[in-house]
């Protein structure tokens, strides 16, 4: 069943008297409960596409369909609204509150959105991910691969429909960066959450059910089409 799907999706810069696409008219189809990874060179338009679909950024032409609902047609308040309750989001980078311990940042989604925790919830994803004995650290005390975890308990703390990770393994060393992948999927197929991953590694590319491959903003091979 459909999650999401983007029809004619464009981002487009003006550089000087010059336009430039970093994507161009991309037209794509998302099931429910997939495991989609999203790979290309540096500059093909992977992140971008990401950061459209999941709300981050906005198109120059083009539409998101998000449940038979157009993204780009919610206010402002609305998208934020949306992407808190119904989106997670896991960087490279990993994006945790430095002045907060490993639980607070777990539960800043929560709480921002004004709601209770479900804790039995929350304890099955901090053992799930190995971090009960990072909780009470603040991410300066922790590895990469652990501030990485408590970064993916953070996407999943409100229990989204969709996990969009960009380059979650990028800043990893080889054996966290397996393990951290491991865990995307093992979320993937037991909580049924759709991931869409962007990743430059063809090796965390073929762990996906389906890969799709950008080349100059454009679709140059989706795994999930019959090719004629």
């Amino acid at each position: 069943m459909e999650i999401m799907r983007c029809e004619s999706l464009s981002k487009v810069y003006q550089a000087g008297e010059n336009k430039v696409y970093a994507l161009n008219q991309v037209s794509l189809s998302l099931e429910q409960g997939g495991f989609i990874a999203v790979t290309g060179r540096s500059g093909s338009g992977k992140s971008t596409l990401l950061h459209l679909l999941s709300g981050l950024d906005h198109p120059t032409s083009g539409r998101v369909i998000y449940q038979d609902a157009e993204l780009y047609k919610y206010s402002d308040n609305q998208l934020s609204v949306l992407r808190r309750r119904r989106f997670g989001f896991v960087f490279q980078s990993y994006n945790l509150v430095r002045e907060l311990t490993g639980w607070e940042n777990i539960l800043l989604p929560v709480m921002l959105d004004n709601r209770r925790a479900d804790e039995a919830y929350l304890n099955q994803l901090i053992d799930l991910l190995g971090i009960r004995d990072r909780l009470n650290h603040l991410p300066g005390a922790m590895s990469g691969g652990q501030q990485q975890r408590v970064s993916i308990a953070r996407a999943l703390a409100n229990k989204p429909a969709i996990l969009f990770a960009d380059e979650p393994t990028g800043n990893l060393d080889g054996k966290s960066g397996r393990e951290v992948l491991t865990l995307l999927r093992h979320v993937n197929r037991e909580l049924g959450i759709t991931l869409v991953l962007v990743t430059h590694d063809l090796n965390v590319a073929e762990q996906a059910d389906r890969v799709i491959q950008l080349e100059d903003g454009r679709v140059a091979h989706d795994s999930g089409v019959m090719q004629a």
